[in-house]
């Protein structure tokens, strides 16, 4: 193994292990020798082909949406509990606001929040276990992404597309569609110390989904200018045998390339019948929105993306209701139907048995009041839940 410069040894330490990147060294210089977002089969064979993962921002309160608890119904107001912002004091109880009813054949219990995702809950499985170890927003939202809740890591999806590559090379392994940013901004679609290739594009909706994507120069100089960039690119390269890191910039811009062809069509929904939109609740000419997100999804996802990102919320506008729980009602109409109708398209395409849906957040909420109508940030507990590809 060539020695670690100071560069990566800092790296190292900043990822938890001195060996991690040095380990890897070997492995990135081995795909820098190829193509290395070539496919790659897994250690053992696996039902996920690809991943859909939905990351909803500010702190889904558990106890009002998947997680049913009659008790709490009961101690309204009669109680204390763990309650305040930070989960640090004893507050009165506060009961959910909606009702719940059974859903599916199965009768998992979801609330009124969710009438829509209620009624596939025979192809969702709920996991009410889940806890951190931080109850601020930016720490648990890396941590949800990272594995790490204080230090940079590669988030998830730059992970998988490390691991397997991408089934289209033109398009990028890892799409995060995030018209906003949450609280970990662009960690939570960030390569850290994998290539660049493996960082997610950032995708936003609107008339320009992704920035600068439409050439600025007839095709044909355009063809002209990149024969002479890749000539001078790989002779450089020559000149530095074995580094990843511009290996890495050159296969980037290799691919921003190839997007130019196929990313376009794929941001394009009005190609889709009028029923699936429907089904989505998307309207006519509609180019962004959380259903939007969704459809897109769903196209990237056919078309060889092997990890995409639906962001629901920002830092700013999100599920973080300290003061009014009520607001859960207007966050959760937002998603409620596409989700809905996603699960569904991917499992009438056949898709949902080698797709892997997550919708997940960064914690949960006090079963105890914040304010007087809120619940503050519980970390200690709090749901998710996943989808196709095998999951029971």
């Amino acid at each position: 193994m060539p020695p670690t410069s100071r560069r990566r040894l800092i790296s190292s330490l900043s990822a938890g292990s001195i060996l991690m990147p040095g380990l890897l060294s070997e492995l990135l210089a081995k795909d820098a020798e190829g193509d290395p977002l070539a496919p790659k089969e897994p250690h053992f064979e696996a039902k996920a082909k690809r991943v859909i993962f939905v990351f909803s921002n500010g702190g889904v309160s558990h106890m009002d949406t998947f997680d049913y608890k009659p008790e709490l119904f009961k101690a309204d107001g009669k109680k204390t509990g763990t309650g305040g912002g930070l989960s640090n004091e004893q507050r009165v109880l506060l009961k959910p606001l909606w009702d719940f009813h059974p859903g599916g054949d199965c009768g998992t219990l979801v609330s009124d929040l969710f009438p829509f995702l209620r009624q596939q809950m025979d192809d969702i499985c709920v996991i009410r276990s889940l806890n951190g170890n931080d109850n601020e927003h930016y720490n648990a939202t890396l941590g949800m992404h990272t594995g790490s809740f204080f230090f940079s890591r590669p988030s998830i999806g730059s992970w998988v597309s490390f691991g397997l590559g991408t089934a289209n090379q033109n398009l990028p392994s890892f799409v995060a569609l995030a018209p906003t940013m949450p609280y970990a901004g662009t960690q939570i679609f960030n390569n850290d110390f994998l290539p660049a290739y493996h960082q997610g594009v950032r995708v936003i909706g609107g008339n320009e989904p992704v920035a600068n994507l439409k050439a600025r120069t007839p095709a044909s100089l355009q063809e002209r200018e990149l024969q002479l960039s890749e000539l001078l690119n790989n002779r450089h390269l020559q000149q530095h045998r074995g580094n990843q890191e511009l290996a890495a910039r050159i296969r980037s811009f290799e691919t921003a390339f190839r997007m130019q062809s196929e990313a376009p069509e794929a941001f394009d929904v009005a190609s889709e019948p009028e029923s699936v939109r429907k089904l989505y609740g998307l309207q006519d000419g509609q180019n962004q929105g959380f259903a939007w997100q969704c459809l897109v999804a769903r196209r990237l996802s056919e078309r060889g993306v092997r990890f995409v990102e639906i962001v629901d919320g920002s830092s700013s506008h999100n599920w973080d209701q300290h003061g009014n729980m009520a607001e859960h009602a207007d966050h959760a109409r937002n998603i409620d139907q596409p989700l809905s109708a996603l699960l569904q398209d991917l499992k009438a395409r056949g898709m949902l048995d080698d797709t892997l849906l997550v919708w997940t957040t960064e914690f949960g909420r006090t079963p105890g009041v914040d304010g007087t109508k809120g619940r503050g940030h519980h970390s200690a507990c709090f749901s998710s839940w996943l989808a196709g590809a095998g999951v029971k």
